[in-house]
């Protein structure tokens, strides 16, 4: 992708979301708002005309219901906020200034380079520059963490905003630039010493910065509940690997709170992680890869004694975010993301670069997904086990509406019991499904790639109550018990991995193109094994569209069933119904684009187009009802 058109990307999202709050309603007159400059003070009041210099000074007075407003300029800072607010009514808010570009980073300026020999260059540091924590003696490590022989700093160097390849040896960046450019980092007990490339550049007259901070807007306690962050760029931190089992930090990150609001930001840069809606951290952190069979349903128990409720934890929104260059994942959360909606985000390369791997890498990865709604996303270039993971206790989840492409693969639903939704998505990828779930319903969907299927996983795992963290018992993994109602499927997306499943499995209205086929299951199937469906993607100035042929025969075909919960039935282990998370009765009966469908005989697909025709669809970013 051109990097016009990411910029382009970024600016179309940051304008569906105002940058700043409109005009306060009568219920909030009276409420503090202050201002943050870096031309300002923190003696300061913190007014329009007399403000903060910090955003973690308004921090210390901002109060629930009050809002920060920061204004234009990089804010070289670790955002602690010590409070939260009370309710969705009294929260605080962090935002920047209308239309002004306020960054806030994890990295700063270096500039005392001296010539190592050829494309080399080093500057040495005293160690008291990174205060308490170094990320050039911060090696990445966790639970279920592949560092391929070789060890990974959390530290970075960048040059222009580029972030650089950590190298195995000093040998390594010593030699002449190859590629992306290579760092060094060594620490003694007084000195940092980083070496780095820079090919025909004088670093001391260019814009090179290191990762200094592990975070750039956390807090160190947990249950900082109902803090808004809005339009700010979050970037370059020092994060480490976010396990399920273990404190989950990102370059923003919730810690174990409730009602968040994450919205209209650009976050990039993150050595591991980009948004984290995870767990907190205790003496058991790092301690579960190995031992008991499924160590990680011990780490449940201890969250269920922990707050993890619907009270206490979660209930996030995360929306129009433009997340990049992550190398873990772009937004993870283990059991802290339960509740939430995850909506309108670009989510793109990560796990890009490949150095070291583990089983947590995806565009997102969430484990204990209760009621989260995932809908609206636009994630492409993920090349870790998944553009979205659904990993443990995916139960009331919904998967709408969502654009997957150019993915080493669109969805992995792993020890899963449902009840779950996947619904009216575009997986464009080679591969579309790696699944070792159960209960879950997929309907409306355009799926063009592979679909796997493993007959049995032994694992035993968390079952829940209906709509609750609640644990009503624990499964092993057979195949089946999966709803295909309505899907178009072409090119190599063969539903015939469930021909022979351990649970039954429930197939109508489904259309298969040449290179695909039916279950034995599959009631009264529409099959074009003559006809290649080839939809392509096209990025156009203002966005991303689909040239796509869809036929009339398709609507005047077979009749096909309004996906309805009276349809979808149980579940076959929680023994619940697919429905909504506030309990109510679930229907298809809208598109991707949220126009209406046909309720008597809906047009398969994500498209509710009767008419068929060739067309071009701008799918990204949608505009509702078209």
């Amino acid at each position: 992708m051109k990097t016009t058109h990411l910029l382009m990307m970024t600016l179309m999202i940051a304008s569906t979301i105002p940058a700043s709050a409109p005009a306060l309603p009568a219920w909030l007159a009276g409420r503090t708002e202050y201002h943050v400059s870096v031309q300002g003070n923190d003696a300061n009041r913190g007014s329009r005309s007399s403000p903060l210099k910090t955003i973690s000074a308004a921090a210390l007075k901002a109060q629930p219901g009050d809002t920060i407003t920061v204004h234009q300029g990089i804010y070289r800072e670790q955002v602690s906020p010590p409070r939260g607010g009370t309710s969705d009514k009294k929260r605080i808010t962090y935002q920047a200034a209308a239309s002004e570009n306020v960054i806030l980073t994890g990295s700063e300026p270096v500039k005392q380079w001296e010539k190592a020999g050829g494309d080399t260059w080093k500057t040495t540091l005293p160690n008291t520059f990174f205060g308490s924590f170094n990320p050039y003696s911060d090696l990445i490590h966790g639970d279920w963490f592949d560092p391929r022989g070789r060890q990974h700093h959390t530290g970075c160097v960048y040059l222009d905003g580029n972030w650089m390849i950590e190298a195995r040896t000093l040998d390594e960046v010593m030699k002449p630039v190859a590629g992306t450019p290579l760092w060094f980092g060594q620490v003694d007990k007084d000195n940092t010493t980083i070496w780095a490339q820079f090919n025909n550049v004088n670093p001391n007259e260019a814009n090179v910065e290191i990762n200094v901070r592990q975070t750039v807007f956390y807090p160190a306690q947990t249950n900082i509940n109902y803090i808004t962050v809005r339009g700010f760029t979050l970037e370059n931190a020092a994060v480490n690997w976010a396990p399920p089992s273990a404190e989950q930090k990102g370059i923003i990150g919730t810690h174990w709170s409730k009602g968040w609001i994450i919205e209209n930001n650009t976050v990039r840069n993150a050595k591991c992680s980009g948004i984290a809606l995870g767990k907190y951290g205790d003496e058991f952190d790092n301690t579960n890869a190995a031992g008991a069979a499924n160590p990680y349903t011990d780490c449940v128990r201890r969250a269920l004694s922990n707050g993890w409720n619907k009270a206490t934890v979660g209930s996030h929104l995360v929306r129009n975010n433009h997340i990049y260059n992550c190398e873990q994942a772009g937004i993870v959360g283990s059991m802290g993301c339960a509740f939430s909606t995850v909506t309108g985000n670009l989510i793109h390369d990560i796990h890009v670069r490949r150095l070291f791997s583990g089983a947590e890498m995806g565009g997102i990865k969430f484990h204990g997904a209760i009621d989260v709604k995932i809908s609206g996303n636009h994630i492409f270039r993920t090349t870790g086990h998944a553009g979205l993971w659904l990993d443990w206790m995916a139960q009331g989840t919904q998967v709408t509406g969502n654009l997957f492409h150019d993915n080493g693969r669109d969805l992995f639903c792993e020890v899963n019991h449902g009840p779950f939704l996947v619904a009216n998505n575009l997986f464009l990828s080679p591969e579309t499904l790696l699944t070792d779930s159960r209960g879950g319903a997929y309907a409306h969907n355009l799926i063009m790639g592979t679909i796997r299927v493993h007959r049995y996983d032994g694992r035993q795992t968390p079952l829940m109550k209906a709509h609750s963290t609640e644990m009503a018992g624990l499964h092993d993994n057979p195949s089946g018990d999966h709803r295909f109602y309505n899907n178009v499927l072409a090119n190599r997306a063969n539903l015939n991995s469930y021909n022979n499943p351990i649970l039954p499995v429930w197939m109508e209205g489904n259309v298969f193109f040449k290179g695909s086929s039916p279950c034995s299951s599959e009631k009264a199937p529409l099959l074009k094994p003559d006809s290649a469906l080839t939809p392509q993607l096209v990025e156009r100035e203002d966005g991303f569209y689909l040239d796509f042929a869809l036929e009339k025969a398709w609507s005047a075909g077979p009749a096909r069933p309004l996906v309805t919960t009276s349809l979808l039935g149980l579940a076959a282990v929680p023994k619940l119904p697919f429905e909504n998370p506030d309990g109510s009765p679930l229907t298809i009966n809208s598109d991707y684009f949220g126009k209406k469908r046909d309720l008597k005989i809906p047009t398969p697909g994500p498209f509710e187009i009767p008419d068929g025709g060739q067309l071009k669809l701008k799918v990204w970013p949608k505009a509702a009802g078209k």
